[in-house]
This record gives structure tokens, sequence and C-alpha cells, in this order.
């Protein structure tokens, strides 16, 4: 069920322990993980743990994340996938993070539309959701580019670093 998904300079492959290393580059920075629901890494060690925490909920089918490998230079730039599958309901809530380096390349939106393509086309789901905070506007600027629609605010929706959080939902349907 897992695939390998490929766009013109990405290859998306599902989450390795190898690729702990150039993880936790990224999820060590406080500014990647600013508005992500955990604390920026101080060891590698948490990322072998983050690792194989999103391999026992993929083995489960409830998730999957996938590593995001610029075809050009071979390297891992970010991470991304399914932070929740719902096959009852045909849906799937998305989520991702990409270097600092990489910001502003088109990285975000090229990962995203591989997995909306795969979403709708390979599992037939019918929605593709994505949960972002207000404040970050990097991201919003992403799903607006991927014509996802704003549904509302989630207030206090999740627990983040120990405090509730409101979160924004979008989303976008098959037939959009």
């Amino acid at each position: 069920m897992i695939n390998d998904l490929f766009t013109k300079r990405l290859h998306l492959r599902k989450i390795q322990i190898t690729d702990a290393p150039s993880l936790f580059k990224i999820w060590s920075d406080p500014e990647v993980t600013k508005f992500m629901n955990i604390n920026n890494f101080k060891n590698e060690d948490q990322t072998h743990d983050m690792i194989r925490f999103l391999d026992k909920l993929s083995q489960d089918k409830l998730a999957i994340r996938y590593s995001i490998i610029e075809l050009e230079s071979n390297e891992i730039i970010g991470s991304c996938g399914y932070n929740s599958l719902d096959y009852e309901n045909a849906k799937a809530e998305i989520g991702y993070d990409i270097a600092k380096v990489f910001w502003g390349k088109g990285y975000a939106p090229e990962a995203i539309s591989a997995l909306m393509d795969y979403a709708f086309n390979g599992l037939n789901f019918n929605r593709v959701e994505a949960k972002v905070e207000p404040e970050n506007l990097n991201s919003i600027k992403v799903l607006e580019k991927l014509k996802f629609t704003f549904e509302g605010t989630l207030r206090q929706n999740e627990r983040s670093k120990g405090i509730f959080i409101d979160l924004n939902m979008y989303s976008r349907l098959k037939t959009d």
C-alpha cells in the first residue's frame, strides 16, 4: 500500500531509520519546528524514536510519513505524509516540513501535490485536510496556492508544547 511517489524534482520515500541524521538536522531547527507539535530535537536519539513511532503508525495503516528527497542532489530536504488515514470516511490529513535552506523554492507544494494525487487516485479518497496554526503564514500560502479551502478555525483544538492552540482547517476535495 505504501508507494514511493515521484514529482519532477522530488522522490517521496517511506521514512527509514537511516534517514535519522538528515531529519535530525531539520527537526532540530527551532524555525522548522515552530509550528510543529514537537519541540526542536536536541539529539539524534529523539529522531530515531520519532521514526520508530511513525513506522508503527504506518504498520497499523493509521498514517504514512515520507522523507522528501531532492532528486538532483539525492539530499533529504524534509518530510511529509498523511498524519491520519481514515479509510471509512475516505479522507486523510496531511502534514509537512521542509529544511529552512529550501524554503521558498516550491518544494512543499510539489510534495503536497504528490500526496493529494495519491490520496485521490491511489487510495480513492474523497478529502484531504490540513490543520495549520493561524500564525503559520508560509504554510497557509502553500495551501492557498494548492487551492485548499479555508473551512474555519478550530478553537483550542490541540495541545502543543504544553498549551492549547487554535488550528485553521483547510481541505481539498477530489471534485475541487
